[in-house]
Formats: C-alpha cells, structure tokens, sequence
C-alpha cells in the first residue's frame, strides 16, 4: 500500500452515485433465466371442455344438469372460448335443453352469439334424436314397446308451441310403419277423419294412434277432443280398422284415451 505523502495534496476522485454506475438492460422475456420469468395469466376455463368431456363420458351425462349437456353441443360449434355463460343464458331463456332444441330458428337466431352454424347443428342434433327414438319405436310391437313410442311422441311434440295433429299408422302386428302429421288442428282447422281413413287403407294399416299436443302444459281432453275422436273412432271401425289410442301430450305429461276408457 502507497503511503500518502507529506505536504502533498492528493487529487480528489470523484465518486458517481451508485445507480449511476450501473445501466439496467431490459431483457427481452425469451432470454430471462427461467426464474425471472413472469408467470402468464391463463385464461380460467382452460382444461374445463377436456374435464367436462371425461365427465361426460364416465357418466354417459347422467345427473349432469342441462347447461353443461348444451356446453358439449356447443364446443362443436365454437371450438375456443368459454360457451358456459351462453350455455347458461339458453337454459334460463327458454327454459330446458329440451326446449332449446325444439326453439324455432328465428328465436335461437335472436340470442347475442348463435350464428347461423351454431342453430343448424342444434336443430341438426334435435332431428337426430327424434330419429333415433322412430326407429326404437319400430323395432317392437306397440304393446312391447310402449314407452318407445310414448318417447317419441313426447321428444316430437312435447314443447311444440303450436297444436299439431298426428296419425301413427300400425300393421297388422301393431308395429309403426308410418307417422304423418295432418293438416291443420283440432282447435284450429278442421281434421277430416276421411282423410285418415283413407291413408290408413293406402298404407295397408291395421290399428291407428292418435296424437295431438297441447301447448298449454293441461293434457285433459277438450269437448272437441273427444268429438273428433268418436268421429274417426266410428269410420275406422266400419272398415276394420282399430283405434289402439289417442294421446294428448303436454310437455312431460300425457292423456291416454285408452287408460281412461274414452275408447
């Protein structure tokens, strides 16, 4: 070490501050250590379609409530994104995924975030499963597969908001072969039991189900009901053509002429 000198005066050294002496270099975040690195913000749906699908498909969706069903049908249709809230916004709109489905296109089009896609694979899922159920209904005999058919007509005309008519037509072993809705209501135009007669000999059928909707949720039958029930009741047995039942459907509820002795 120097010694300092008597008599002589040292140069004095000047000393920056500290933060001066140092230049801090913003790096760019793919050259920071990993340690350094800022955690990204994920969004906080990510990894819910993966679990809801394993929650599906371990369940086979039993006891899963109706929006996450309807989130499922929706990831087809938008596959990024968080569908929960429209999923939810559905439900509380129209009340069920069953009425979601039976919506007509004009009402789904209106929702904020259904596009044209969306409606038509929606609309495309319902025609499906109204399919699946007719072909379960042929499969057996009316008196085997009952509830089969009791299915369909519910999945067809359950949350129908218009009253529509319709004539299952049976062979000679009860079982489908045809199902055609008819012009017009019982409420609101007139149905020709003529008509159904004569298709019914067309079609070769033997026994017919009769089925109407009520779109008020009351599956008692009107005055007009039973009229027009007794009229083709009347015609068809004068051809030895059977009227196995009438059924008027109400949402989930149902009315069998049959259980109630009306026919």
């Amino acid at each position: 070490m120097s010694k300092k000198r008597k008599g002589v005066k040292e140069p004095a050294v000047a000393y920056a501050p500290l933060e001066a002496q140092f230049s801090l270099v913003t790096l760019p975040p793919d050259m920071l250590p990993v340690e350094f690195k800022l955690k990204e913000e994920k969004p906080h749906y990510l990894g819910h379609r993966q679990r809801l699908r394993t929650r599906f498909m371990e369940s086979e969706g039993k006891g899963m409530p109706d929006y996450e069903v309807l989130e499922l049908l929706l990831f087809a249709c938008k596959p990024q994104g968080d569908v929960k809230p429209l999923a939810k916004q559905l439900i509380a709109r129209f009340g069920s995924l069953a009425k979601v489905l039976n919506a007509s296109t004009a009402e789904l089009l209106a929702v904020k975030g259904l596009g044209e896609i969306t409606v038509a694979t929606l609309k495309v899922i319902r025609e499906a499963g109204v399919r699946l159920l007719k072909t379960e209904a042929q499969k057996v005999t009316v008196l085997q597969g009952w509830q089969s058919v009791l299915d369909y007509c519910q999945a067809l005309m359950g949350e129908e908001k218009r009253e529509q008519f319709r004539v299952l037509y049976l062979n000679q072993k009860s079982m489908l072969i045809a199902d055609e809705a008819q012009q017009g209501t019982i409420d609101q135009a007139p149905v020709y039991p003529r008509e159904i007669i004569k298709r019914a000999l067309e079609l070769h059928a033997a026994h017919l189900i009769l089925v109407h909707n009520h779109p008020s949720g009351d599956p008692k039958p009107s005055r007009e009901d039973i009229e027009i029930t007794r009229q083709i009741q009347q015609g068809a047995a004068a051809l030895g053509i059977l009227i196995h039942d009438h059924l008027i459907i109400a949402g989930k509820k149902h009315y069998s002429f049959a259980s109630n002795g009306l026919l």
